[in-house]
């Protein structure tokens, strides 16, 4: 393509080799397996550093070099397929929502290097919005798995997500600066994602990484029975800037700005260019699209290492905003555009203390939402028809969310480490202008909620030589009622209008847990059981009413239910040159849900449960790192514990459930110099068709992957 293209060649006339700002993706070592990396250093299980080892939770993370050199890189939430217990649903080719511990949309929560990506007007189950994070930016991804209201406020219920993006990672004396390159093709994806760095740095004071991601991506081809899905591909470009200057060693001032931009991104199943699969409906619209855009820019400061009281001190300013512009035309011709703009302003500190009874960590956060909203209709011949009162969320809103937490980590002789804490906070809305449910007139909503979690977690250290850990505890969640919830207008599933609901209160959450890490040189695993009990959750409740065609359905907080489930995954590395790595996870949940228009509930399913699923993957490296080669893996049962709201989806479920599906992959890479490295996938290699739970439509078909990575 033209544009890659004349990207790689502006990289490679502009100078020599040189060290490169970006982590080095062309080859895995011995920690790249997906398996848990336990002596990794992570920061968002306790908001400080640890090894995953040393934290009381169920964590992972995904680097860069999984992200690029192992092939995961087409969306962020793609990255995190190969997770252990993570199910990535996709409601289309553009939109990507992972279900963690049986959650997902605006149960679970997105940071980006700590800055919440959830806003006010994210929407009950599977959304896009995790997509407009680009995963070339990344450095890692951390999981946290389970609730982290206490850390991280509202949403964090299923998991919390932090992608720490990359920066200058060499400093030296003087000037220096570097550039990097990446590209990648899939064939079934008919897919072309890119990226191009600059960095530099002045002496060990100032150091920036400039990046730059195009990406266009064609019509995907499931396997040999549905070939190609028209109208699923996209164009996206991204572009990130990060600066930071150091005032001590250990004290730096951070600037960053980032943006992501999707274009023409189609949610196919419900148009007829969807295509049946095991006797799922098709659509009857003649075009659903979106167009996205995020904007990020932020000033943060880090200090470590203080004397006196406070020995760390972490703060953060940011302004975020998203956008989202939906075209719609009926099956008759006629039009809907409708959309909303959310700016962010959000401010937060940490600060860390060692005391007599542990050491502290505690802090204060707040995010305010300015949103506007918009729903203009048209004629089949392209008129204006009419301007409705409020796009899919009410116009004219603020929405405030401010949290005060405290957290001690308590050590307890030489082999326990007990990790308590605590949260306030105060959500409040004022809904400007929205429809009233039951007279369609213009009204206003205000209301305000207050909510307190705590969390306890305990580490004990079995062995003397510190090579088993069992952990334990138990977390409170919670989520205030957003704007989605309280006044949404819009489709909802197959069929589906979701109306305003004013009069919710908060959900909550219980998660206990237990489990045990190994960690060897050559051999590491983990195994954990949660049991989640849920109280209060908002769900939908048909009101027996069709409006427009479509079903009315609204929202209570009826929802009281459990979810628990098993994780383990391991890693063992019996020869120098071979590693087997590998995961399995099995959940069940359920939750009082209305089946009917009746007011009456009924105990059924969890919706979209994650399949019993399980990965496994063997990996050879040659000793002198330039060749590697992996064959993986993935195994699903069938999906048949369906909800009503389930059985109702008929455009993304099939009659009876979603079947399960083993696929296998095969990859391996070749560093042809210390700074050229080549990858080359093919996936899916049986060109089986099958299809996420959950998702619009299926996965890639027999797909050849080819990336190269280049460091000038």
């Amino acid at each position: 393509m033209k544009w890659m293209s004349a990207m790689l060649a502006t990289l490679l006339c502009s100078g020599g080799l040189m060290v490169s700002a970006q982590p080095d993706t062309s080859s895995p070592d011995e920690k790249s397996s997906l398996a848990p990396r336990l002596d990794g250093i992570v920061v968002t299980p306790t908001r400080t550093e640890k090894t995953l080892f040393d934290a009381p939770y169920t964590a992972q993370t995904v680097t860069t070099e999984d992200i690029q050199t192992r092939q995961l890189s087409r969306t962020l939430p793609e990255a995190l397929k190969e997770t252990p217990g993570v199910m990535v649903q996709k409601t289309a080719y553009g939109q990507g929502s992972p279900f963690i511990r049986g959650f997902t949309g605006f149960r679970t929560l997105m940071l980006i290097d700590g800055i919440r990506l959830n806003n006010s007007v994210f929407r009950e189950g599977p959304n896009q919005y995790w997509n407009t994070v680009d995963p070339l930016s990344v450095e890692r991804l951390e999981v946290v798995k389970g609730p982290s209201s206490v850390l991280y406020g509202s949403d964090a219920i299923g998991g919390t997500v932090n992608a720490i993006t990359q920066r200058r990672q060499e400093f030296g004396e003087g000037f220096s600066w570097s550039r990097s390159a990446y590209y990648r093709y899939a064939s079934a994806e008919d897919s072309h994602t890119g990226r191009a760095t600059i960095g530099g740095n002045v002496d060990k004071q100032f150091g920036f990484l400039v990046g730059v991601s195009p990406k266009d991506y064609g019509d995907l081809r499931d396997g040999s029975a549905v070939g190609e899905q028209s109208r699923t591909g996209y164009t996206e470009l991204d572009g990130d800037v990060k600066a930071e200057y150091f005032f001590t060693p250990d004290s730096k001032l951070v600037v960053a700005f980032q943006r992501v931009d999707q274009d023409d991104a189609w949610r196919t199943h419900r148009t007829i260019y969807g295509k049946s699969w095991e006797g799922t409906t098709v659509g009857t619209e003649r075009q659903r699209s979106y167009d996205q855009n995020r904007d990020l820019v932020y000033v943060q400061y880090h200090a470590e290492k203080m004397e006196g009281p406070v020995e760390v001190i972490r703060a953060s300013l940011s302004f975020q905003k998203q956008a989202e512009d939906e075209t719609i035309v009926a099956a008759n011709g006629t039009g809907t555009q409708q959309g909303f703009d959310v700016g962010t302003a959000g401010a937060w500190f940490q600060l860390e203390s060692p005391s007599p009874v542990g050491r502290w960590t505690y802090g204060m956060e707040y995010y305010r939402d300015d949103v506007s909203s918009y729903n203009r209709t048209y004629t089949a011949g392209g008129a204006l028809s009419a301007i409705a009162i409020q796009g899919p969320v009410a116009d004219d809103s603020t929405y405030d969310l401010l949290g005060v937490f405290a957290q001690d980590d308590i050590p307890l002789g030489d082999r326990f480490n007990f990790v308590a804490g605590g949260r306030y906070t105060y959500a409040a809305v004022d809904a400007g202008r929205m429809r009233n449910p039951t007279t369609g007139a213009p009204t206003s909503l205000s209301n305000s909620w207050n909510s307190g979690v705590g969390s306890g977690r305990l580490l004990y250290r079995l062995d003397e030589n510190n090579h088993w850990h069992l952990f334990a505890g138990a977390s409170q969640g919670f989520r205030a009622p957003n704007l989605s919830d309280l006044t949404r207008l819009d489709t909802a599933r197959t069929g589906e209008l979701e109306t305003a609901a004013p009069n919710l209160k908060p959900e909550q959450f219980i998660t206990s847990e237990v489990g045990v890490k190994a960690l060897y040189e050559n051999w590491s695993a983990e195994l954990s059981y949660y049991y989640t009990v849920i109280d209060d959750m908002i769900v939908r409740q048909p009101t027996g009413n069709i409006i427009g065609g479509l079903r009315e359905v609204t929202k209570n907080n009826g929802g009281n239910g459990f979810v628990q489930g098993l994780e383990f995954s391991t890693r063992y590395r019996f020869h120098p040159e071979w590693t087997v790595a590998g995961w399995a996870t099995w959940m069940d949940g359920q939750a009082d849900q209305y089946p009917t228009s009746a007011p009456v509930v009924a105990r059924e399913p969890l919706s979209r449960m994650m399949p019993p699923t399980g990965y496994l993957s063997m990996m050879w490296e040659h000793p002198n790192k330039k060749f590697w080669a992996e064959a993986l893996t993935t195994i699903a049962a069938k999906q048949d514990r369906l909800s009503t709201e389930d059985k109702r989806d008929t455009q993304r479920i099939p009659p009876g459930g979603t079947p399960g599906y083993a696929v296998f992959t095969v990859r391996g890479g070749w560093r042809i110099t210390p700074n050229v490295a080549l990858t080359v996938a093919v996936e899916n290699l049986s060109d089986e068709d099958y299809r996420i739970v959950g998702s619009g439509l299926n996965e890639p078909g027999r797909n050849i992957v080819a990336s190269f990575s280049a460091k000038f």
